[in-house]
This record gives structure tokens, C-alpha cells and sequence, in this order.
């Protein structure tokens, strides 16, 4: 029997889903159902692909928690700024419309839909991934097309599956990806993403500092805690002197970037569902012509997809 855990980051792929198929896809109301349709094949594609013994789809509570706005201001401020596009506006509306629909039918097929009050799906992963690593013989696989996940990678207990062309092209990241892509040690994608920054999620990283310096710190030192008591002990050393001149900020930068491994999650049951829908499933997917859509990812879940 197949050993995988497939720990699904819902919000992104709801995101892909929603601007790779068409608004032409509607429900019978004229509605669109885009979002929650291409979202729903996605996720056939990946049971049938992988085939799961353990499955959850992780979703945002809340996708700008206050407790990393607190500590970071910028923190994905450019999604909340008056100059945010009508589309990224729309878009957030949307998706978030379309979601109910999607987290509904899923749990009426029995797939695991986790969330946790103030955090971000990525905080969810990090934990439900540590819990599933934990298990003999477990492997974990994360689908995301957030690059902050790629700080969970651990040979060999947990890989990341980042979309290239819907979930049909996978990127595969191990330490080995995370070392020939960023030339850094492969557990060390959070304290680069501090060094460096993260200009999708509005981190500034540390002025001065790039992509080739951040490396070669990190291939120096070992560690962001090693780079930090380099700077304290010699801040007038090259690019020391600049982590020196922002040791606030990376301190702030770290607790934003650090993803949790032991929220207080409630046990949950992962294994994957193999029965077919209940009525209530099959009643809303016909109100919502997802007839098919929920047909394919049943067929999947029960192992009897083409």
C-alpha cells in the first residue's frame, strides 16, 4: 500500500484554478463556478496520480493573520493598499465566494478540510506535515505553489510539489532542488527568505542584501542564528555589517517567515475516503453543475478513475 500522505494547500490552488479556467464556466444560476471546477479536477488529477493513503486540503482562516502584521507591516500589504487592482479585488471575492461551495463538497466526500483560528494554510501544512513525518514509514508530499512551504523540505520524510503547468507538471523539491536552485544548504530556505526577502509576500529582506549574498552567508555561517552572532561579534565586516545595521528587523522577519510545526490542531482523520457521495453531495454538485467535476474527483477518491 502506498505510504504518501497528500497535504493540499486549497487557498493557492483555489487561486490557480480560478485564472486558468475560464468565467464561462457557470453554474445553471449563470453564476460562476470556475474557481471550485478547476480546482475540483486539480484534485483528481493528484489522487489519481499519487494515490494517497492520507489526504487534507488545508485552507486560510485568515490569509493576512495579525499576528505577523504586527510584527512586519508589509506583510502582503500591497493585496489590502488602495492601489491593489479591481482584478486582485474581484479575484479575492470570487475565490473566497467559490471556496464555501468547494470546502462543502469536499467534506460531504469525507476528505479532510483543516483550518486554525488567525493562521494561514501554510501554518496548518507545517503542522499537520510534522504530525504525518511522525508516523513509520510515512512519507509527506505538499502541494503548493507558495515557495514558503519549501522551508518543510526534509529528506526524505517531506518533498514539495510546486505547480508548473496546473497539477498536470509538478516540480519536485527536495534539499537537493533547494540546493542546485538557490545554492544553499537544502534546510535553509527560511533564513534565506529572511536574508534575501520575499517581495510576493511584501518582505523587503535586509537592504543590501541579495540573492548571491544571502547565499554565500548562508554557505559561510551555516545558519541564520550563526550569521546574526557573526554581526554581533564583527559589524563592520562586509555584508555582516548590513545584517549588524538590521538585527530588529531580521529578529521581526524570522518569527513572519517561520512557519509552526505544533499548533494545537484537533486530531484529525486523514485517510483518504473510498466511498461514493452521499445524496447532499450529489444534490449541491447538480445545483451547481459540478455534476461532473465531483464525479471525477469521487472516482479518484474511491481508486476507479481512468
Amino acid at each position: 500500500m502506498n505510504d504518501l500522505t497528500l497535504l493540499v494547500d486549497a487557498s493557492s490552488l483555489l487561486y490557480r484554478a480560478f485564472f486558468s479556467t475560464p468565467d464561462s464556466v457557470r453554474a445553471p444560476d449563470g453564476t460562476p463556478i470556475n474557481a471550485a471546477h478547476g480546482f475540483l479536477g486539480m484534485l483528481a488529477r493528484l489522487v489519481a496520480d499519487h494515490d494517497p493513503a492520507r489526504l487534507a486540503c488545508a485552507v486560510d482562516e485568515d490569509w493576512r493573520p495579525a499576528w505577523r502584521v504586527d510584527l512586519l507591516p508589509e506583510y502582503k500589504a500591497a493585496r489590502v493598499a488602495t492601489a491593489a487592482t479591481a482584478e486582485q479585488v474581484a479575484a479575492d471575492v470570487e475565490v473566497g465566494r467559490q471556496s464555501v461551495y468547494v470546502f462543502r463538497l469536499l467534506e460531504g466526500l469525507g476528505v479532510a478540510v483543516v483550518g486554525f483560528e488567525a493562521c494561514e494554510a501554510e501554518d496548518v501544512i507545517g503542522t499537520l506535515a510534522e504530525r504525518e513525518a511522525a508516523r513509520a514509514g510515512t512519507r509527506v508530499a505538499v502541494v503548493s505553489g507558495d515557495r514558503d512551504l519549501y522551508q518543510l523540505v526534509r529528506d526524505p520524510d517531506i518533498s514539495v510539489l510546486y505547480p508548473i503547468k496546473g497539477v498536470t507538471e509538478l516540480l519536485r523539491v527536495d534539499e537537493a532542488e533547494i540546493a542546485r536552485r538557490y545554492k544553499i544548504p537544502g534546510r535553509s530556505y527560511a533564513d534565506y527568505a529572511v536574508l534575501r526577502g520575499d517581495p510576493s509576500d511584501g518582505l523587503p529582506g535586509v537592504k543590501g542584501i541579495g540573492e548571491k549574498t544571502a547565499a554565500a552567508l548562508l554557505n559561510t555561517h551555516g545558519s541564520l542564528d550563526e550569521i546574526v552572532r557573526a554581526a554581533q561579534a564583527n559589524p563592520g565586516a562586509g555584508a555582516l555589517s548590513r545584517v549588524a545595521a538590521h538585527l530588529d528587523y531580521v529578529a521581526r522577519a524570522r518569527q513572519v517567515v517561520a512557519i509552526p510545526r505544533d499548533l494545537p490542531l484537533p486530531d484529525v482523520d486523514l485517510e483518504r475516503p473510498r466511498k461514493p457521495p452521499i445524496p447532499e453531495v450529489t444534490a449541491l454538485a447538480d445545483a451547481l453543475g459540478l455534476t461532473a467535476a465531483v464525479g471525477r474527483l469521487s472516482a479518484a477518491l474511491e481508486g476507479t478513475a481512468a
